[in-house]
């Protein structure tokens, strides 16, 4: 009792570590309590900054601890908003998210500042502001569609792309008619924008990528590369506003810079999503929640009058902006209905417009009142809207995320049929991260089978490489479990390593199978003896990999095919392989491919829903193979589809492979890709001359045979004479 007489209960607290002890159970429970009650947990932990805040129960004051991971958390969600955007997507709905960014700007600001003026009785200047706070907002719900896995979908794009045009409109207005009110408005405002702008976006698009791409090939230490990528984020967000913008545009553009450095299954992304949902990004909303003060409604009919059109008009104007986008531009009333919930919540862009426009103080009144832009009323006006739409927000978008998953109105051919499995052979513990990361991204979407992760130990040497083949397998699972991903670990003892992993391909029904190129690849060695007998009794696809850089710092897939290649039976999967790779890398595939198979590659492309940048170059001689050293650079993944003797597609040329990629592309990454192909597939020339020599060795037996006859018959005659 004497410790407890010690220690200070007085409300607020003032104890950090019970501060930060009940802000974590806060963390903890709100979401649960209020997900039993069908409230998501967006708004649960809004409401439960509501009840520990200042106007609540007052446990929890909003001091600057809060108000700086608040901000964080606000950061937090718009980084990693550009970070899971799909840049292709993005690219192809670039035109209708900056018409619904412009959309979303002009029907609230107009809506707002007409009945500001007319309604609430405001000037000119407040009105503008006002209308200004109604047209942006904060992607506070993308938690719920990053959730769901549906962040790269058409309707969640475009309205991403939309808040950032709507935000950055919204806050321009801030500025001009906050220095119109200062009569600091004139060229050189403006020069400074524009300039400060400029350079700020040439160093995030042109140089954040470029510290990227080498700190990752530099540096593989997982902690090191989260806190790399953290402080990328908050310099981007520093020189947005060094430069003019508002923080969270630097942060949403910072995510855009290095989206294609972290590709979504990887162990760096896992790390950033989980950080952020479990700490950030709560903390954020229960700061949001600390600023509501329910009391204001009983304070007098003008704040009452203030906060009801303005939550009435910041509903309605989001909605009809919504609604004549999705009449532009065809969209589902599912889509509709994504955008409108996505774009309908007010937290970050509106908190900066009001608390500027009420801290710019105009005159003051006889008595010494300060005369402000923009009243208390349309303080508390405010902190209600967002309290009211964060909650419409988030419910809209739970419901229609179901739904839309439910009525499958996204992509839905990504998902596995249960015939793909896929297994990674594994010999070294230098090459484990990236065959583990190389088989993950061959996994299909949605699959329920789990990748197979096989070591083979040698029978005769068990006792000298068991320990070597549990640390490989024990560093594979570690690695796939910070992804968020599930291996199935496969350890066999068998005299002869190649013919172990044929027997579990066979057991498993195994549809793909990795392995890594061995270490003394050579010209007169290239495969091993182990891989090339697994190629000569496995007709699946092999992929044989050759790992030299992070997978994440590629630029290309530069992808080889030979002529015919359309008539493998694999011909459609490999494909849809690479499709994948590269989606999930986020990078452009460029084949080089005959016109026949050109015209095959395309017909593909256009059946498949994925948004990936494909290119095509006429590729016919593969005896000028060599062309290709000067097409593949060094950040290239360099893709040789091969194939087995005696099938349609093989080549000649392809026996020379050891010796052009040993001494022509030893600085590359690569993949020597193997389809799958049928027994039946065999030269029929082969078969002939090998009917032929059957039929002369059959011819030879029976004349040997003849003579045998011919001396048993005479031997008889003899003796029975």
């Amino acid at each position: 009792m004497v410790f407890l007489s010690a220690l200070d209960f007085s409300l607020p607290l003032k104890n950090p570590v019970i501060i930060f002890s009940l802000v974590l159970f806060i963390i903890l429970f709100a979401p649960i309590l209020f997900n039993r009650i069908k409230v998501p947990h967006i708004i649960g932990l809004i409401l439960a900054g509501v009840i520990v805040g200042p106007h609540g129960f007052n446990l929890l004051l909003r001091d600057s601890s809060i108000v700086l991971f608040g901000t964080v958390g606000l950061l937090y969600i718009m980084f990693t908003a550009g970070l899971e955007i799909d840049m292709e997507e993005f690219k192809k709905n670039r035109v209708k998210s900056f018409v619904f960014g412009l959309f979303t700007f002009l029907f609230p600001i107009a809506m707002g500042s007409v009945a500001a003026y007319y309604v609430l009785g405001f000037s000119i200047p407040s009105s503008i502001l006002l209308g200004s706070m109604l047209s942006s907002h904060t992607l506070l719900a993308y938690p719920i569609v990053s959730k769901y896995g549906i962040a790269r979908i058409r309707s969640v794009t475009m309205s991403i792309g939309g808040t950032i045009v709507t935000d950055i409109l919204a806050l321009l207005v801030l500025a001009t008619v906050s220095g119109m009110t200062k009569g600091s408005l004139g060229p050189a405002f403006w020069i400074q924008l524009a300039v400060g702008s400029l350079i700020f976006g040439a160093i995030i698009f042109l140089l954040f990528p470029l510290i990227a791409r080498w700190f990752f090939k530099k540096f593989e230490d997982h902690v090191a590369q989260y806190i790399f990528v953290l402080a990328m984020v908050f310099l981007g967000s520093f020189l947005a506003e060094v430069a003019g913008l508002e923080a969270i545009i630097g942060a949403f553009l910072s995510g855009l810079a290095l989206n294609r450095f972290i590709p979504n299954v990887s162990a760096l992304m896992n790390r950033i999503e989980f950080v952020g949902n479990a700490f950030f990004i709560p903390f954020f909303l229960i700061s949001v929640g600390m600023l509501v003060d329910i009391s204001v409604l009983f304070k007098g009919l003008g704040a009452i009058k203030v906060a009801g059109v303005m939550i009435v008009l910041a509903v309605l104007s989001k909605y009809i902006a919504a609604w004549v986008t999705q009449k532009s531009f065809k969209l589902s009333a599912n889509e509709r209905q994504m955008i409108f919930g996505l774009s309908n919540a007010r937290v970050g862009a509106t908190l900066a417009v009001v608390l500027v426009g009420y801290n710019i103080i105009l005159a003051e009144t006889d008595s010494g009142e300060p005369i402000r832009l923009l009243n208390e009323d349309v303080l508390n006006g405010a902190v209600l809207m967002i309290l009211v739409t964060c909650t419409i927000s988030s419910f809209i978008v739970e419901k229609v995320s179901k739904k839309m998953i439910l009525d499958e109105d996204f992509s839905d051919k990504d998902r596995s049929t249960g015939d793909e499995r896929i297994l990674i052979s594994l010999a070294y513990t230098e090459t484990v991260t990236e065959l583990v990361d190389l088989g993950l991204m061959l996994q299909p979407k949605n699959s329920k089978v789990p990748v197979f992760a096989l070591h083979v130990t040698d029978d005769q040497k068990a006792e000298d490489n068991d320990n070597s083949g549990k640390k490989i397998m024990n560093q594979a699972l570690m690695h796939a479990a910070a992804t968020q991903n599930a291996l199935v670990p496969l350890t066999r003892y068998d005299t002869d390593i190649s013919n172990g992993i044929i027997y579990t391909i066979k057991e498993q029904n195994i549809s793909d199978v990795l392995i890594g190129l061995h270490h003394d690849a050579g010209q007169d060695n290239f495969f091993g003896h182990k891989a090339e007998h697994i190629l000569r009794r496995v007709l699946d696809t092999i992929y044989i990999y050759k790992p030299l850089q992070p997978f994440n710092t590629l630029k290309r897939l530069v992808v080889a095919v030979p002529a015919k290649a359309e008539a493998e039976p694999g011909f459609i999967h490999w494909t849809e392989k690479l499709t994948s790779i590269a989606k999930d890398s986020g990078i452009p595939i460029v084949y080089y491919a005959s016109q026949a198979t050109t015209k095959e590659l395309k017909n593909i492309e256009a059946r498949q829903t994925g948004s990936v940048k494909i290119s095509y170059v006429d590729f016919n001689n593969w005896e000028d193979f060599l062309v290709l050293t000067g097409e593949v650079k060094t950040d290239d993944l360099f893709v040789i589809v091969s194939s087995r003797k005696g099938h349609d597609s093989y080549n000649p040329v392809i026996a020379k492979l050891p010796h052009y990629l040993t001494k022509y592309f030893a600085k590359n990454s690569y993949i020597i890709l193997y389809p799958r192909q049928l027994e039946s597939g065999i030269n029929m020339g082969d078969i002939q001359q090998a009917d032929s020599q059957l039929l002369d060795t059959i011819s030879d037996q029976i004349e040997v045979i003849g003579e045998t006859g011919k001396y048993v018959k005479r031997l008889f005659r003899r003796r029975s004479s």
